[in-house]
This record gives C-alpha cells, structure tokens and sequence, in this order.
C-alpha cells in the first residue's frame, strides 16, 4: 500500500470515531466523563475491553514473539483467566459497596490519606508507562510504513496520534469510550480473522491443514515444564499472570473505570466473567496468526524488518500485511486492526489519568462547581501532553520486545498495589498511615535489585514475572510491619 491511501484509510477510521464521539459527547458533565452516569450496557462493556486489554501491543507483539518463543505466552494467558474471576468476584463487590468513582478511594476509607495517594501514585506511574509502551509500538508502526515516506519526523507521528485520541474524548470520557471501544474491538478481531483467512488463501491451505502442519508443531508448544530455571517455565508464567491481571485490571482505574460504568455489581461480574473467556480464545487466534506470519515469511524468504540494524519481530505482521503484495485488503484490514487496537487502549487510559489526577491529587469534588469542568480539561490536556513526551523517551531506551518489556515493568510498578489492596481485604489490621509511602518505595528498590541479580547466583534460575507477586508480597510484609497493635 502507498502512504497515501494508508493515510487516507486512517482519516476515514477516525471520522468514524468523531461520529461517535458527538453522538455521545452532547452531555459534557463530569459524572459523564468519570463514570458514564452509570448507564453502560454490561455486554457493550465487556466487547469493548476486548480492545483495551488486548491493544496495538498484542496485535503486533505477540504475532512477533511466537518466532523466539512459540506459544509459551499462553501460559500467562491462562493466568490472565484466573485473575479475571478473582477480580469479578473479590474486588467489584468491594469497590461496588463504597460506590467510588476512584479504586483508590477505598484505600483512604480503609486506612487512611497517605494510603489512598500511595495507591493513586503507583496507579499514575503504571498507567502512563504502559499507555506509553502501547501507543510507542503503534506510532512506530505507522512511521515506518507511513509518515517516513511523507517527511515526518516520530515526534510528530506521536504528537498527531496523541492529538486524535484528545479530540474524540474530550467531551464525552468514559460513555464516549465505552462505544467507541466496542466499534473497535470488532474491527480488531476481524482483522487478525481476515490476514488468517487471506494468508491461508495465499498459501492454498486450509485452516485444519495449518493445524495440522508439521510446520505449524514448529510454534505450537505451550507448556514448558522441564525448566524451571527458565523464565518461561509454567508456574513462573501462570502464576504471573494471575498477579498481572489482578493488578493491571482489578488494581487499575483505566480498566475498573469501565466497570463502574455499568448499572449495577451484577452486571459488572456478568461482563468481567464473560470478557474473561472471550479474550483468552482470541488472544489463542492471534498466536495461531503469529505461526503462520513465519510460516509464511519462511516460504517467501521474507526478512525480519530491521530497526536501529537489529531485526525486530514486532515489524513482521505490518511487513507482511503493507509490503509483500498479497494486496490492498489485507493491508487496509491490518490497518484497521492496528489503529483501532492501539486506541481502544490508548483513549481509555487517557480518560482514567484523567480521572485518577482529578480526583485523587486534585481533589476535584471539593472544589468549586463552575470551576470542575475548566480544571477536568485542562488536566485531559497535560496529561495527553505527558504522553507524547513518555512515548518518544521510549524510542530511545528500549531495545526488547515490546509486551515482554510491558509485563517486566508492571511487576515494578503494580506491586505495591497488590500489597496494599490484598492486607486491606485479607486482614483487619490498621496501619501507621504515615509510613506506608515509605514502605511502598522500599519494596520498589528491593524488588529492582532483587531483579538485577544474576541469574548465576541463583543456580541459573531466570526471574520472570513472578517479581510482581513478589513485590506484592514485600510490601504487605512491610505493612504488617507498622500495623498498629490493638
């Protein structure tokens, strides 16, 4: 495809989402913004973090991953299933009892101030550094097939995809999100059927063949039980992943915010328990896919795309898709995919920092009413601002693939979260308010050196994304150290 007629594709997607956009952005109001009046249909809801929780990350990464490490992900996916339903049935009743628009707002009922904005920090933290990484693989994306070809620069490719997602939700938040998410999602999952479809057609095969293959057992294992030194062994894996989805959904406002969005707590378990199958069997389609992006490239003698002279497999489905000529419906259905899975991420987690900064370091419902909505927009800006700034810093400083990085960082990040929520529900302690900032920090530099040590120091055993328990594990220790007596 030409950068004209990809540029051209990408404007006709986005006047859609405008369409949508003032369809629901009429009423501006902050009760809107936040949480949707509390009208979302449970079932639009769940379709619709499809995308979020998937995002441009996935649709590009995980295909690419499966070259280097077959269908060892899934692992973590399988954990992904059983965080959901700790989720949908220990922490919705919870944040649905005390009515918040604020996850953490429970933490400053349960043990105080100092609490509640440790919580929403690590939130904000987490959240723009996992925006950023979402939104940093699409942007490069688009500036290797598109924008180099028209002169320019990827800081300018980040500054307008930053400023689309800022025009379209500006007004309406979350009730905007929630629909434009769904529209979203559709377009996702029908893009990575229609490149199997298509690629399969290319290769006269048909679906059972690929199954079949002996090409395809060369990507198909998924159980890796024989090296527990390894940071893909199963326990490591799914075990992480668990801790991954309580935190990166149960513990995170972009996500939660979109259940809270929903009429009532019933509804809201009905669309995290049927979301929680539904992602786990497409996230198996876009493995399938990823084999046979190999498969295929192997046939073809197509080349892993280079980036900085090192070859990047999250470059192999848009070099497939854009360049190797099997035509303009593959490439303008992966475009389709890609936009609308890197932004059903990405204006979701710009609506919740919005939210999370305005609520919980501002203190917007404390100020005054006419001056709610000035400050709401105001901070939708800086924090789209913040971004653009993060996801051009990552052009320069990361070097792994993309989704590995993603979950590395989360078990940083996330795990003071974990601690905190899990001494506040498992126990009935109190703590000295005060300290548990301090406690939290130390968990963070502890899990960061823990997570530096050599491999060899530990018989070659390879830390994975057990770090994020482990970091939540820390933390509570250190809470139930300043847990005040009876």
């Amino acid at each position: 495809m030409t950068p004209s007629a990809i540029l051209i594709t990408i404007l006709g997607y986005f006047s859609l989402l405008m369409l949508i956009s003032w369809r629901t952005g009429r009423d501006d109001s902050n009760e809107v913004f936040f949480i949707g009046a509390k009208t979302s249909p449970w079932y639009v809801v769940a379709f619709g973090m499809i995308g979020a929780s998937l995002s441009g990350v996935t649709f590009i990464s995980v295909p690419g991953w499966v070259g280097g490490s077959q269908f060892a992900y899934f692992q973590v996916v399988l954990g992904y299933l059983v965080g959901y339903w700790v989720v949908a049935l220990v922490l919705l009743p919870v944040y649905y009892r005390q009515n918040v628009t604020s996850i953490y707002q429970y933490l400053e009922t349960r043990f105080g101030w100092m609490s509640y904005k440790t919580g929403a920090f690590y939130f904000f933290i987490s959240r723009v550094l996992g925006a950023a990484f979402r939104l940093f693989l699409v942007a490069l994306v688009l500036q290797q097939f598109v924008f180099s070809a028209l002169g320019v620069s990827f800081e300018w490719t980040v500054v307008i995809s930053i400023l689309l997602i800022w025009v379209y939700t500006y007004r309406g938040g979350i009730k905007t999100i929630v629909w434009t998410d769904t529209l979203q999602t559709g377009f996702m999952i029908a893009a990575v059927v229609l490149a199997i479809g298509l690629i399969l057609k290319e290769m006269n095969w048909s679906f059972a063949a690929l199954l079949t293959s002996e090409s395809f057992e060369q990507y198909n294992q998924i159980l890796v039980l024989d090296q527990w030194q390894a940071k893909s062994y199963f326990w490591k894996s799914f075990i992480g992943g668990a801790f991954i989805t309580i935190c990166m959904t149960g513990l995170d406002q972009d996500m939660m915010q979109k259940n809270l969005s929903c009429r009532n707590l019933k509804e809201a378990q009905k669309n995290m328990l049927s979301f929680s199958v539904v992602l786990t069997l497409v996230t198996f389609i876009f493995m399938i896919l990823g084999a046979l992006l190999f498969m295929y490239a192997g046939a073809n003698h197509i080349e892993i795309p280079l980036m900085d002279g090192k070859p990047k497999t999250d470059l192999l489905f848009p070099e497939i898709a854009l360049n190797s000529g099997l035509g303009p419906v593959l490439g303008i259905v992966f475009l389709l995919g890609l936009i609308a899975a890197a932004y059903s991420s990405a204006d979701s987690a710009l609506t919740a920092l919005t939210t999370s900064f305005c609520i919980d370091f501002l203190s917007l419902n404390q100020k005054a009413e006419k001056l709610q909505k000035t400050i709401r927009k105001q901070v939708h800006i800086g924090m789209s601002v913040l971004l653009i700034l993060v996801i051009i810093a990552y052009k320069y400083i990361l070097s792994s693939n993309v989704i590995d990085s993603l979950l590395t960082v989360a078990g940083y990040t996330y795990g003071p979260l974990l601690g905190l929520f899990a001494f506040g529900i498992l126990t009935t302690h109190q703590v000295k308010d005060r300290y548990v900032f301090w406690v939290s920090l130390a968990s963070v530099v502890l899990i960061t050196f823990i997570g530096q040590i050599d491999p060899k120091y530990f018989g070659g055993y390879v830390i994975g994304y057990e770090l994020l328990p482990l970091n939540g594990i820390i933390t509570f220790l250190g809470l139930w150290l300043i847990r005040k007596k009876h």
